[in-house]
């Protein structure tokens, strides 16, 4: 019996909603990026995008463990000599809650091309409300 490869061809996509309140950060982004890159399905491989959309509401309402919220810092650097950036988590909250999530999941799955793919699948909104009404999504339930 030979091994399973899925084709851009036959990979089936769907849409899911996830409600990131009261949600731990690390446990929803584990989650999240399983299903972006499709390793909840049987039909899963690696090098290819076989994964489905996932829509993240309620961003702001997400919680850290332990002294996080007052210790998390973000980092970027703008590629000038001495030009580091430092964010506190509570700042990066008030201003872009949906980078949190998307920054937390984007170091989960591969950083190269393929990543920057499935990356794409994912939508972040800080409130409730989501414009993609028209996909239908599913509630995907998270323990956590």
């Amino acid at each position: 019996m030979k091994t399973y490869m899925a084709t851009p061809s036959t990979i089936e996509r769907k849409w899911y909603v996830v409600d990131a309140e009261g949600q731990t950060l690390g446990r929803l982004a584990t989650e999240v990026a399983s299903v972006l890159r499709g390793k909840h399905k049987p039909t899963y491989t690696p090098h290819l995008d076989s994964g489905d959309f996932v829509i993240v509401v309620n961003a702001e309402k997400i919680k850290l463990t332990g002294k996080k919220e007052s210790q998390k810092m973000y980092y970027r650097h703008t590629g000038y000599v001495g030009n580091l950036k430092k964010i506190p988590y509570k700042t990066m909250m008030e201003k872009h809650p949906d980078r949190i999530i998307q920054i937390a999941v984007k170091g989960m799955i591969p950083h190269n091309v393929l990543g920057r793919q499935i990356l794409d699948k994912l939508h972040v909104y800080a409130g409730s409300e989501h414009p993609h009404q028209a996909q239908k999504p599913e509630v995907l339930e998270i323990k956590g």
